[in-house]
């Protein structure tokens, strides 16, 4: 297998436990690097996709008879706000790059995720048709990675598409949801804008004495809107601010968290309060709550932790355990055609 798009590994780390081999990672992000070669040991390849040729993808693959590409562009994209904004945003045509891989390369099977908003733009029935023009059985849905093991409520589009033949759909495996309280209740307590001694990615960040304040008389799974008047945020009292209740919110011991977002480790930014300490998520909680191993390390040793860049690497990777069943019903399915 082929990632593109492949940021820290989360899909790589899937796929690999699932039963496949990882060859290369490509990715423009130079902090993806020391994540996908230490964790998932392939070869990082820190490149514009735009600037690769097929010829350099097709000499990753070696000589494996089954070849695998996987591809998830960045969503922001696709996003409510810059869906707008196709012609002036170069990173639209990060998909029809992917595509022109596939045109070039001809792997056997290909899988992509994405957010849920990108199916309904003419960009998604282009791709999805030029697939099968080529020759691909299609196969996507917008799925919920709770469903999948994932701890955490996070919709999104999978699509496979094979040239062996017709190719399934991973189906959900959880009858009942992992929780917050499954994946992070045994991590040591911290204090906000504190780190734990054995674990440097779990350290929170501080909060103002305000924040504080709130985060001491927020409920978990309740809204800021049960706040008396002078505690509520500026915004919030406006009309444009009272559709975002679950901001400056806890999160609950007994529900999947929300969607882990590049911003989960700040209070305001979500409902990313610890469901009983005063603070928000740590960086290894937020890490947990995507499906990542609480071993899996983000940044080499010795070297600062900036909350930033990590949030990114998590807030943006496709959870291992989608990733999982993903690879799952590729192996499935290779099965079936030797079969």
């Amino acid at each position: 297998m082929v990632d593109v798009f492949c940021g820290a590994g989360g899909l790589s780390l899937g796929l690999r436990d699932a039963g496949l081999t990882i060859a290369a990672g490509i990715d423009l992000d130079p902090a993806c690097r020391y994540p996908f070669e230490h964790n998932i040991g392939a070869s990082f390849h820190g490149r514009d996709i735009m600037e690769v040729s097929a010829t350099e993808v097709s000499a990753m693959f070696g000589e494996a008879p089954i070849r695998v590409l996987a591809g998830c562009a960045p969503c922001q994209p696709f996003s409510g706000y810059t869906t707008k904004r196709r012609e002036s945003d170069g990173r639209w045509r990060l998909l029809l790059e992917f595509l022109r891989f596939v045109e070039l390369v001809r792997p056997e099977i290909i899988t992509l995720e994405n957010v849920p908003r990108l199916t309904l733009l003419p960009l998604w029935g282009e791709f999805v048709r030029a697939l099968e023009a080529l020759g691909y059985h299609v196969v996507w849905k917008v799925v919920d990675a709770a469903d999948f093991g994932v701890p955490q409520n996070r919709r999104r589009v999978v699509l496979l598409a094979s040239r062996l033949g017709t190719i399934e759909m991973p189906k959900g495996t959880e009858q009942q949801h992992r929780t917050v309280r499954d994946e992070v209740f045994d991590r040591p307590p911290v204090e906000a804008g504190e780190c734990d001694r054995q674990d440097r990615l779990h350290r929170a960040r501080g909060l103002t004495a305000i924040n504080l304040e709130r985060i001491r008389i927020a409920e978990p799974h309740g809204t800021w809107r049960c706040w008396p008047e002078h505690m509520r945020v500026k915004c919030h009292t406006e009309l444009t601010g009272r559709t975002y209740p679950s901001v400056y919110g806890r999160m609950a011991w007994d529900k999947p968290s929300p969607t882990i977002t590049t911003q989960f480790y700040g209070f305001g930014n979500g409902r990313f309060g610890h469901p009983e300490q005063d603070r928000a998520l740590t960086l290894r909680e937020g890490a947990m709550l995507q499906s990542f191993p609480a071993n899996f390390q983000f940044v080499p040793p010795g070297k600062p932790i900036v909350a930033r860049t990590v949030g990114r690497l998590i807030g943006n990777a496709v959870p291992p355990a989608l990733g999982r069943a993903v690879g799952k019903a590729i192996i499935d399915h290779i099965r079936s055609q030797e079969n």
